[in-house]
């Protein structure tokens, strides 16, 4: 199975029109236009009855202490963990293409609603992990369904890695429901794996790494 974007090249940097802050010389990060980037596949192994994808970024800080702290940066020896940015099941197997734009297009407060995709769109998202960052936040706490894209800290002293993963299944439908997340339909998935296929993007919010 092949998997590419026309939005980024496997394993360059993802244009910030997708992702959901970008570098600001006053504030060190503004709202970005948040759009999901352009997927598209080929070569679906015989059998597939669905499709599930899944976007993560695994240089996530695994501690929040240094993050986005002035006069402070984020070790690169610290160990890091999983940040789900995008998960969506249930897509038909006659699907081959993801426009851009397509599910997500904006920064959404409280985050877009879920599971069931609004539009007609095929498939049924998950919640992000954007769902626990914000979640003492008064003005933005919510359920994040669907895409809502790169935003490491400003301060981190590496670049971080999202790995869009396509997975071609055996099965119609996952079972999983209401706020699934992530790790749910990775467990979900276990057994039903037919192929999946992958894309490197890379995205930094620190003006020193960011070239």
């Amino acid at each position: 199975m092949k998997l590419w974007s026309d939005s980024f090249k496997d394993g360059s940097a993802i244009p910030g029109e997708f992702a959901f802050g970008v570098i600001d010389p006053n504030s060190h990060v503004a709202l970005s236009s948040n759009r999901n980037p352009h997927l598209a596949w080929s070569e679906a192994p015989t059998g597939t009855r669905s499709f599930a994808l899944i976007c993560h970024d695994y240089d996530v800080p695994s501690r929040g202490d240094d993050v986005n702290q002035e006069g402070k940066t984020v070790p690169s020896d610290l160990p890091r963990v999983d940040f789900f940015h995008w998960v969506m099941v249930d897509l038909p197997p006659n699907l081959t293409e993801i426009a851009a734009g397509q599910y997500s297009k904006e920064v959404t407060a409280r985050g877009k609603p879920g599971p069931a995709i609004s539009g007609g769109l095929p498939g049924r998202h998950g919640i992000n992990d954007y769902t626990g960052w914000f979640a003492g936040d008064q003005d933005m706490a919510g359920a994040y369904f669907g895409y809502d894209g790169p935003c490491p800290p400003w301060n981190d002293s590496i670049v971080h890695h999202y790995v869009f993963t396509l997975y071609a299944l055996d099965v119609a439908g996952l079972p999983v429901e209401g706020k699934f997340t992530g790790q749910q339909v990775r467990e979900a998935m276990r057994g039903h794996i037919l192929g999946e296929a992958k894309i490197v993007g890379t995205y930094t919010l620190n003006p020193a790494l960011a070239g």
